[in-house]
């Protein structure tokens, strides 16, 4: 049963996957190359400004441009920069459409092999019908977002009518079968190394919240570590991102606040009142218990030294 941040977080992956493949098509966001110029919100990404500007002074120029353009810009710059150093890669974990497609093959990789990636030793045997399976659904995830990344590229409502038509020139043919094997090469065998190292956004976010030592992350109760002898690494497997969930936080550089990892441990725990081991904290909880065990030993070697 989905616990209810889970609901929440596939709601808005859900919209926002949405929102990606719709976005070029409503004109609220995408690049036209026929016009040479970005659209945001169905207008020229200027937002008017020749029109602003036309026949007014320089000194009243520039203050439409610092209003129009880059005070909108610091302060949607600012609100990431914000967001990443207190609560790390959020945009990845509930948002990314990329991100979730990584889950979603991760499990049917999980129904089919046993296993989240190929990389792990599965469970169940090799079966030519479940590698079959799994790279048509993955063949049509990654045309899916071949057509959806050309879309922001060239007029959208042009493209579909003649993707029904069958009447793609070939410059768009070869970009959608190159763009469709790039990105399922990405989907099948490097989807989290490129969330791990190739995503510069994901990298940036990463670099913010380890930053911050007080940022919210997942910490485990150390002292009731001896309830994870009879537990097969729950918390570990449900991660997507294949991260140590119990370790410190310079460990789960890359993790995507998703919290699979707690509902995952939560389940294992479910008939213990006092509930499961991992939790949201502000800061590395279980590196400073560790620093402060540490704290007497430090103290008697101090004064051995000092007589």
């Amino acid at each position: 049963m989905l616990q209810p941040q889970q609901l929440y977080r596939n709601l808005s992956r859900t919209a926002f996957f949405i929102l990606f493949l719709l976005a070029p098509i409503s004109d609220l966001f995408r690049y036209d190359l026929t016009l040479g110029h970005f659209i945001l919100f169905g207008q020229p990404l200027g937002l008017g400004i020749d029109q602003a500007v036309a026949g007014v002074t320089g000194t009243d120029a520039a203050l439409q441009v610092l209003l129009r353009v880059l005070l909108p810009i610091v302060v949607i710059v600012a609100t990431g920069i914000w967001i990443a150093a207190k609560y790390g890669r959020l945009y990845c974990g509930w948002l990314c459409p990329h991100f979730s497609v990584v889950e979603l093959i991760n499990g049917q990789m999980q129904k089919l092999l046993g296993r989240p990636t190929i990389w792990e030793k599965g469970s169940k045997p090799h079966s030519t019908p479940a590698w079959l399976m799994l790279v048509f659904s993955s063949s049509l995830m990654a045309l899916v977002w071949s057509i959806g990344l050309l879309g922001y590229l060239v007029p959208p409502i042009e493209l579909y009518n003649d993707l029904l038509n069958w009447q793609l020139s070939g410059g768009r043919v070869i970009f959608i079968c190159a763009a469709t094997l790039i990105f399922l090469a990405d989907f099948l065998f490097a989807r989290h190394l490129f969330c791990k190292f190739g995503c510069a956004l994901g990298v940036f976010q990463s670099l913010l919240w380890m930053m911050n030592p007080k940022a919210l992350m997942v910490s485990f109760d150390s002292k009731r570590a001896d309830l994870c002898k009879d537990c097969n690494k729950a918390c570990d497997t449900a991660c997507p991102m294949r991260l140590p969930a119990r370790s410190i936080k310079r460990r789960k550089f890359t993790c995507t606040q998703c919290s699979e990892c707690i509902h995952a441990c939560n389940e294992v725990q479910k008939d213990n009142p006092d509930g499961g081991l991992l939790h949201w904290t502000p800061g590395d909880q279980r590196r400073d218990a560790e620093s402060d065990r540490m704290i007497p030993t430090l103290n008697i070697e101090s004064r051995k030294e000092e007589e």
